[in-house]
């Protein structure tokens, strides 16, 4: 494990490739020259600060654990001189209320885009394999429960999640008075603008988005879906429960052991794209996964059914038991960590775009640790904390990368 973010930073190679469907160029891949996209809501006269200065110290005090917008502040006040001038600050640094309206007003879905593109552009280029290599992006809504909207209700967000690299690719706000099904053309929308197609592409998600227009709209884009369907599809659940599952041979079995508790997951998967299949527009299998979990003297017994886009040659049942466990952890790795460590239900941000802002400001912090193969994003902040000058240098360096 290297002993500092310098070192992290220095193993990553100087190019990798992008999927974005911007034209092939270079591009600085520092933190400063990356958020000088982000358009700038202020008026013009009066600015004393830049506007990627600014947003870099919230990046940076977010990934050393800063929890709140006074919490940014703090950390950035007691950044040394030195350490103010390579975030692009001249004098003082400004004060918190400075900050906090450049915050509630900075677009978060352009800010999203933006940090997204730079985690990016540092992950190495993976390596070719024989077989396609998936990437599963895993969507799953999460409710901010301190912030508030201004009738009341509390933030609802829809992020992508990159469960192989750890980045939230996309996120969306769920408006007042609507949910996460509508949402789910645009999250995917600006999925795409991220990696500028959906070429071996898998989307997990939970029963909700067992939806025939959500179906479709990812085969339009070129992508797959692999979705777990519930008595919300009581046709279609009932014709998974009715298939030949007797009939059918178990295509993988595992056994973990971990955290006071045994569990065996058998899983078996059945062509069903004939004239006859199911009532899921492109479904090419369908997968009943059996969990039986062990914890003292309690047994529990569950079946679950899914259905994938993807053929049996494609997509072997050893590979829909790992995206089961994959659509996981965007609870685990990102919903969990933005909860308990960045402790975000307690943050009670609900002026504008604050809420959205902060909640991109963890993914990023999120993301940056994973991506330089942290196992523990807590212990990753408080490294960053004690040590600002190598956290600034990491996110600062200007490596060139061809995208």
């Amino acid at each position: 494990m290297p002993s500092s973010l310098i070192d992290v930073i220095r193993q990553h190679v100087p190019t990798a490739a992008s999927l974005t469907m911007a034209a092939r160029v270079e591009q600085p891949r520092g933190l400063l020259a990356a958020l000088a996209r982000v358009p700038d809501p202020r008026d013009r006269r009066g600015i004393r600060y830049s506007l990627a200065s600014l947003l870099a110290v919230a990046v940076c005090a977010v990934l050393a654990g800063a929890v709140t917008f006074a919490a940014i502040m703090d950390w950035a006040d007691d950044l040394d001189p030195a350490a103010g001038r390579r975030l692009g600050f001249t004098g003082r640094v400004p004060v918190l209320s400075t900050l906090w309206r450049l915050l509630i007003r900075v677009d978060a879905a352009t800010l999203q885009a933006v940090l997204t593109d730079w985690l990016r552009s540092h992950l190495p280029v993976p390596q070719p394999t024989v077989r396609p290599h998936w990437r599963i992006i895993a969507i799953d809504g999460k409710v901010q429960r301190g912030a508030r909207l201004p009738d009341g209700r509390q933030v609802h967000q829809l992020p992508a999640y990159d469960t192989t690299d750890g980045v939230v690719l996309a996120q969306v706000q769920i408006p007042a008075k609507s949910n996460e099904i509508p949402a789910f053309t645009p999250l995917l929308e600006q999925v795409v603008a991220r990696l500028g197609s959906l070429n071996n592409v898998v989307f997990v998600a939970d029963a909700l988005h067992a939806q025939v227009a959500h179906a479709r709209e990812v085969a339009r884009l070129g992508g797959n879906l692999y979705v777990a369907v519930k008595a919300n599809q009581p046709t279609l659940f009932a014709q998974l429960k009715q298939l030949p599952w007797a009939q059918v041979p178990v295509g993988d079995h595992r056994r973990d052991r971990g955290h006071g508790r045994r569990e065996t997951r058998t899983v078996k998967a059945l062509t069903v794209c004939t004239p006859g299949g199911i009532a899921f527009p492109h479904a090419e299998q369908a997968v009943r996964i059996t969990r039986t979990r062990i914890v003292g003297d309690q047994r529990t017994h569950e079946m679950a059914y899914l259905v994938v886009s993807l053929p049996a040659d494609q997509a072997p049942p050893a590979d829909p038991q790992d995206w089961a466990c994959s659509e996981w952890h965007i609870e685990n790795r990102l919903h969990w960590i933005r909860d308990e460590t960045f402790r975000e239900n307690a943050h009670q941000a609900r002026t504008g775009n604050g809420p959205a802002v902060a909640a991109v400001l963890r993914n990023t912090a999120i993301g940056f640790h994973r991506s330089n193969g942290e196992p523990n994003i807590a212990r990753a902040t408080r490294r960053a904390n004690r040590r600002p000058h190598d956290l600034i240098d990491a996110v600062t360096r200007n490596y060139l990368t061809t995208q």
